[in-house]
């Protein structure tokens, strides 16, 4: 993956966001990882993979739960218990 400091990134914002298209940048301050700069499609891409890994979590934490016999109500009392 190609690096940039974040004086480079700033001085050559132009050549950052051609190289992004092409593959992710990091951009380090102080020899550290501070940010990754990525294309639009590379970044709706991981936010669709995340998104459907969430929506198959909570399709099994569902069907796992309607096995074990928890009802709409009973999560409802569960959710409400603050103490």
């Amino acid at each position: 993956m190609l690096s940039f400091t974040a004086n480079d990134a700033k001085t050559r914002f132009g050549e950052l966001l051609d190289r992004v298209q092409r593959e992710p940048v990091q951009i380090t301050r102080h020899n550290r990882v501070v940010g990754i700069v990525v294309s639009p499609e590379d970044y709706e891409a991981m936010r669709q993979f995340y998104a459907d890994r969430l929506r198959g979590m909570l399709a099994s934490t569902a069907q796992a739960a309607a096995q074990a016999g928890l009802t709409e109500q009973e999560l409802g009392r569960f959710l409400a218990d603050e103490s």
